[in-house]
């Protein structure tokens, strides 16, 4: 076990016991990660054959005493939650529109010991429309005009490259999360100008590959670009879909 991954086991063991200390009322992190799991199958809505789209912001209601032991601990138990909704999403399949966050408030209506979740869906609030892409040129006429979507196949799952800046790492506050010891928390990032789309390292401590070659600054990708970061192997492609359709 590395010392990175000693550190954060004892983080998330601080975590757990930030509230389990004195009486039994206080509210734990182990039953906010637990409730964070049933809101997220609860709130969660089919809109596409094996596609089902999960809520990524959370506000967790509080009384003034726990309010306050959650203040003290502060962003680490906020990103531990943060990997726990993560981990579910994956599990179960779920679709996230954008990065997760949680947050903590103070709502007088609680009692100590008591608490209430809420949840929606919402996208990366810093994120500016891509340029357009350039279309693709159809060998017979066709009935609909058709584009090219930049997307990144980790897995077997697709992420669309919609945002000009799309971060990839191990930290919750990546836009895509990559769990992986080999990757850092912010490893490598997909940029988007004037319809040129590259793969920008971001001072990795194991380096980002494309198609087998060290990016040293950025790399311009092309469809069918293998991107590798730690044990991770992502496929770039660009594909084609009708004017307002989804990859």
């Amino acid at each position: 076990m590395g010392l990175l991954d000693r550190v954060e086991r004892n983080i998330e063991k601080a975590v757990r016991g930030v509230f389990s200390t004195g009486s039994r009322a206080r509210v734990e992190p182990v039953e906010i990660a637990s409730r964070l799991r049933r809101e997220l199958d609860h709130q969660s809505i089919t809109i596409a054959a094996g596609r089902t789209l999960a809520p990524n912001v959370f506000e967790v209601l509080l009384s003034d005493q726990d309010f306050g032991r959650a203040q003290e601990w502060g962003t680490p138990l906020a990103e531990e939650l943060c990997d726990v909704v993560i981990q579910h999403v994956r599990s179960q399949g779920y679709t996230l529109q954008g990065p997760v966050r949680i947050s903590f408030r103070h709502d007088d209506a609680q009692r100590e010991g008591h608490f209430e979740i809420t949840s929606s869906t919402s996208k990366s609030s810093d994120a500016t429309p891509p340029p357009p892409p350039r279309p693709t040129i159809p060998a017979a006429p066709s009935r609909e005009p058709t584009r090219l979507q930049p997307v990144l196949d980790i897995g077997g799952q697709r992420y669309s490259l919609n945002a000009p800046s799309i971060v990839l790492g191990r930290s919750s506050e990546a836009d895509i999360l990559v769990d992986d010891t080999g990757v850092s928390r912010k490893h490598l990032e997909i940029q988007t100008v004037s319809g040129v789309i590259r793969a920008v390292d971001l001072g990795s401590t194991n380096g980002s590959y494309v198609n087998g070659h060290r990016v040293n600054g950025s790399v311009e990708l092309t469809d069918g670009s293998t991107i590798s970061m730690g044990r991770t192997k992502i496929i770039f492609r660009l594909l084609s879909l009708p004017s307002g359709g989804r990859p």
